[in-house]
């Protein structure tokens, strides 16, 4: 019995001070530390909506519409967008054209402003004729203004160019 009680007695100590562990087993532990980093350079991203001037007949007035482009670039960042001519051939920006189809080409002349008053006409050279900005990370809505001006109004049909939009920062 008093064997029995000495088991029972050294079996009870042994669950109490924790796990068992195999005679001459020892746990160990390395650790070490890494470096995580991320590297940002200035970058933009531009986006644009089409402008269009709807429905018209004999161009007898000014047809104004606007449109937005969305510039989103690294905060802190200076860009500038321009606006270039035009796909149609023949097109500079000083004299923008959209075009039908047909023999010879037909036309209807129009303008792209960087402002409200249309007095502003937004090109591709920057710092002369460009919108800058300073980026936020966050985007950015820039209005485009355009303008059909009143002149001789060519045949029906449905006129068009592609205008490309450039951030350069």
């Amino acid at each position: 019995m008093r064997r029995r009680n000495l088991a029972v007695s050294v079996l009870c100590i042994a669950l109490a001070s924790g796990p068992l562990v195999p005679f001459g087993a020892n746990a160990a532990t390395r650790t070490t530390t890494f470096t995580v980093s991320l590297t940002l350079q200035n970058d933009c991203q531009i986006a644009a909506n089409p402008l269009n001037f709807g429905n018209s007949g004999v161009i007898a007035a000014n047809i104004d519409q606007t449109t937005t482009l969305s510039v989103t670039c690294s905060n802190g960042a200076s860009y500038n967008v321009g606006l270039d001519a035009g796909s149609v051939s023949g097109s500079t920006v000083p004299n923008r054209l959209l075009a039908s189809t047909g023999t010879p080409l037909p036309t209807v002349a129009y303008q792209l402003y960087r402002d409200a008053a249309r007095t502003l006409v937004w090109g591709q050279t920057v710092g002369t004729d460009t919108v800058s900005g300073t980026g936020t990370g966050a985007a950015q809505t820039v209005t485009v203004y355009g303008r059909v001006a009143p002149q001789t109004t060519p045949a029906a049909g449905t006129y068009s160019s592609v205008v490309t939009a450039t951030v350069t920062f």
